[in-house]
């Protein structure tokens, strides 16, 4: 049995006996005229089918007394036409066959055959509110279903939302899926490195980028992760900054926060180094204060130990250093733990110490166990894969160090949470101040 045969034999397994879960994929999106949008499928429809055409649904049924549990697809039937412009089709028999379906359809039957599937289920799983035009031929099928009440059919009468089930299964990755993360996290750590390597006072941001752009897609990647963030001096301080248009200069650090998707499954790296290749005296002060926050996160990513964990020790680490540094005075706060009880930190670094990863940049999964009445944050496990990126941007303020002005520093890699601790995915991306710089005496 494939691993998405499996993921979806253990979605029948958590539903209601004789219940019907319906899953569509991503629509495709006009872009102008007759282009569109380059297609991506939606993540947790490729989980449960490996299929990456549009047009496409899947509905699952779950077993009921001596009746097994079917998996269907829906979706566009071969056209040898419209292949000649588009690309190869699967159609509905070639899926069943590859994908390992116990049935598929024309998606133009979908309607057709939703009224039969439905009729006498007593409940339904789809992604409740989601999507309008879900929602609204959800409403059409239980509309047509209802209509045979005379003859005794019945409508379900329960649904439950799909997507509680698929937001647990998705946060534990299994092997296939912790070597493609291992594989897409090593690109991106080339990617990462070809950048620094490249680097020179005067570059615009949009060359370092095209590094970045150039590694990922010469080893295979698809696509970025997301929009590569490429931020030189003050433009660092932002956080989603994108723009990739500014020059920069002699003396700047650049912020790099890039990684590649690879067969659907995202990576997500930061790196910070200094474009002529040699840390200031402040520069290196905040990258070494970033970096050992980094250092304490990664200390507490182990099973066992709860998610925030992570965060308090890094946040920890980086007010005391606020407080060195001269970031935050003294006069006013006598330790970290008043600074963190005051918050004064937002000043300098707002954000949280990671996300989970996988399909997607900010996977699913909660962050809290939701079984306790207030919530607490969940204890990691073996199979999370996470981001660890703790950082320090300053911008201009009356009492700050003019020194340390315009410095926007993050550090970010990929972790896979190991039985015995954890495993940093994207360990081949150059780090520590040392390695930066040697690795910029080689361009």
């Amino acid at each position: 049995m494939s691993a998405f045969a499996a993921r979806r034999a253990r979605v029948c397994a958590q539903m209601v006996p004789g219940a019907v879960a319906i899953l569509p994929t991503a629509p495709e999106a006009a872009r102008n005229s007759d282009t569109d949008y380059p297609y991506r499928h939606d993540s947790y429809f490729y989980y449960l089918t490996g299929f990456t055409e549009p047009d496409s649904v899947l509905v699952l049924v779950a077993a009921q007394g001596d009746k097994a549990a079917q998996s269907i697809l829906f979706c566009r039937q071969k056209n040898l036409e419209r292949e000649i412009w588009d690309g190869f089709r699967h159609g509905p028999d070639g899926a069943m066959v590859t994908f390992g379906f116990d049935a598929a359809f024309p998606i133009e039957d979908l309607d057709g055959e939703m009224a039969r599937l439905l009729a006498n289920a007593p409940a339904v799983y789809y992604a409740l509110g989601h999507s309008a035009t879900l929602d609204m031929q959800m409403k059409t099928w239980l509309h047509n279903v209802r209509r045979g009440a005379r003859t005794g059919i019945t409508a379900p009468a329960v649904a439950h939302d799909l997507l509680v089930l698929l937001d647990e299964m998705r946060l534990f990755k299994d092997d296939g899926e912790q070597a493609l993360m291992l594989r897409a996290a090593t690109i991106s750590a080339a990617a990462h490195t070809r950048a620094m390597r490249a680097s020179r006072p005067g570059m615009f941001e949009y060359e370092i980028e095209a590094e970045l752009l150039h590694e990922f897609r010469r080893n295979g990647a698809q696509f970025p992760a997301y929009t590569p963030i490429v931020a030189a001096g003050a433009n660092a301080c932002i956080l989603h900054y994108n723009v990739n248009s500014a020059q920069s200069r002699d003396g700047d650090l650049i912020l790099i926060d890039a990684g590649c998707e690879l067969d659907s499954y995202a990576s997500d790296i930061t790196r910070t180094y200094p474009v002529n290749g040699r840390f200031s005296g402040p520069q290196r002060a905040l990258y070494e204060l970033v970096l050992a926050a980094q250092g304490a996160a990664l200390a507490q990513a182990r099973p066992g130990n709860v998610y925030t964990a992570m965060h308090d020790a890094a946040l920890r680490v980086l007010a005391q250093g606020m407080l060195d540094t001269g970031l935050i005075s003294r006069a006013r706060y006598a330790s970290a733990e008043d600074v963190i009880a005051d918050r004064a930190h937002q000043q300098f670094y707002m954000h949280g110490t990671g996300h989970w990863l996988g399909l997607d940049v900010h996977d699913v999964g909660a962050y809290r166990d939701v079984t306790v009445e207030d919530r607490p944050s969940r204890p990691l496990q073996a199979g999370m894969v996470l981001t660890v990126e703790p950082g320090i941007y300053v911008r201009p303020a009356e009492g700050v160090p003019e020194q340390f002005w315009h410095i926007g520093i993050r550090i970010e890699d990929d972790v896979l949470i190991t039985a015995d601790g954890h495993s940093i995915l994207s360990a081949a991306a150059p780090k520590t101040v040392a390695d930066i710089e040697q690795t910029m005496r080689q361009a």
